[in-house]
């Protein structure tokens, strides 16, 4: 395929709107064959699967030779080179083993903004898939985790198409739900969505958190300690430049969706807006470093399937 060729695909594949439809979706399987994301995390399953585990033990696979050493298994002692040195020699293995991979994504009506090519929603969406669509190429099981502000959609790690279509289809679901007025009941906390999505997320899961971590407060802290401390986790970030950066000077309309606001910009509440963001930017990532949390950050702009391919790419 030629350099044009390649970028007319890149940009066919692009998140685009304010919403997200099953189909596009789907579509995106095709993208995601041609991602080389890295599994490079810890591995606490216990079951055979397609990954390399980086742990030894009774395996598919010869790793290496060693001296024996105290506990180990008599029948790994390989007599052949025992005999030969006079020492005794321990084989030892790699195993395959899988991965559940659990994909929490945010829908909250904070997502439903954007000021270029997508929503934030949007783009969490087709980020999202092609995650799913290529954990199942990579033959993982895949599971989906989706909320809003008043409620979650679950589906449990399967390795089928029809759990990756199921679990699209949610996303689809939640997506437009996004866009409609919000109620007047008060939406959940953020450190609830964690608790949730910790009691279904088997120790030794690679979980990718999609979402702008907006009113994430002490308590989600908590709960995102605990999940971190037996799967690993990754934190895509999804923002929009106008979040960082008010525009220049002059007049401004707003909309959550039910009421519209008009606002006036001058130096003094562009400086205050900025500092403001940098200061939760700031504890944010100071957050995640403590929690050894790894962070990929997307902005509405950016060409996903370019950064996924170049950020996580496979050895």
């Amino acid at each position: 395929m030629s350099r044009a060729s390649r970028q007319r695909s890149n940009d066919d594949w692009r998140a685009r709107g304010a919403s997200i439809e099953t189909r596009q979706l789907i579509g995106l399987r095709l993208a995601a064959r041609q991602l080389r994301l890295a599994q490079q995390h810890r591995h606490y399953a216990r079951q055979s699967g397609s990954h390399i585990a980086p742990f030894k033990g009774r395996g598919l696979s010869f790793q290496q030779l060693r001296a024996y050493q105290g506990g180990d298994e008599i029948r790994h002692i390989d007599w052949r080179v025992t005999a030969r040195t006079t020492q005794p020699h321990t084989r030892l293995f790699e195993e395959e083993r899988e991965r559940p991979v659990v994909l929490c994504v945010d829908q909250r009506q904070s997502m439903a903004f954007g000021s270029r090519q997508c929503f934030k929603s949007v783009l969490a969406c087709h980020t999202a898939a092609l995650l799913a669509w290529n954990a199942l190429e990579h033959n993982d099981r895949v599971g989906g985790f989706v909320f809003s502000d008043r409620q979650h959609a679950e589906s449990r790690p399967r390795r089928s198409q029809r759990a990756v279509l199921h679990f699209l289809q949610q996303l689809t679901d939640f997506n437009q739900q996004a866009l409609a007025p919000a109620g007047d009941e008060p939406p959940q906390a953020l450190s609830a969505v964690f608790e949730e999505l910790r009691r279904i997320t088997r120790p030794g899961s690679a979980v990718f958190i999609l979402s702008d971590f907006h009113d994430m407060d002490e308590a989600a802290e908590r709960q995102l300690a605990l999940l971190a401390r037996h799967n690993d986790v990754l934190a895509v970030e999804i923002s929009d430049p106008m979040e960082a950066k008010l525009p220049l000077r002059g007049h401004l309309a707003l909309s959550d969706g039910r009421q519209r606001l008009a606002v006036d910009i001058d130096g003094k509440l562009q400086q205050r807006y900025q500092q403001d963001y940098q200061r939760r930017q700031e504890t944010l990532h100071s957050t995640l470093r403590k929690l050894g949390i790894v962070r990929l950050s997307l902005q509405t702009s950016d060409d996903v399937q370019a950064i996924l391919g170049r950020e996580l790419r496979l050895q």
